[in-house]
């Protein structure tokens, strides 16, 4: 059975993030399913409760959430939303940098939880879902 991720991260970082999305098409990590909603409505638009509706069943498929960190995700709303629906689910957090990202501010929740904060490694990634 395949291991349901939740990515979350900052829309402006959507074409980075691509990149580890096509591992999942990689036989070595066959086993593994990405979930994300790139969301570039404002998070107090209209359109946010329905927004909020499908990503919540999304982050609902899977046991783990991984976010990707670029210089700027700390400022994302829509992230700090899918990082407490993510743990108060029950979700392990994964924080990682994305490629080339030496240093950032972390999000609110992964400063408050102090998780680590990983350099890009997909292969280490693979490793810490899997646990």
């Amino acid at each position: 059975m395949a291991k349901r991720v939740f990515l979350s991260f900052l829309a402006e970082d959507a074409q980075q993030v691509t990149g580890l999305r096509l591992l999942a098409a990689n036989p070595k990590y066959a086993d593994l399913e990405f979930y994300d909603e790139s969301v570039t409505v404002p998070y107090e638009s209209l359109n946010a409760a329905y927004i909020k509706v499908k990503i919540r069943a999304k982050i609902t498929r899977t046991s783990v959430t991984v976010c990707l960190i670029g210089p700027n995700t700390h400022t994302s709303k829509w992230v700090d939303w899918e990082l407490d629906e993510s743990h108060e689910k029950g979700n392990k957090i994964i924080a990682m940098a994305l490629k080339g990202v030496e240093r950032a501010v972390l999000p609110r929740l992964i400063r408050e939880l102090e998780l680590s904060f990983m350099s890009w490694d997909p292969s280490g990634l693979m490793t810490l879902i899997g646990e």
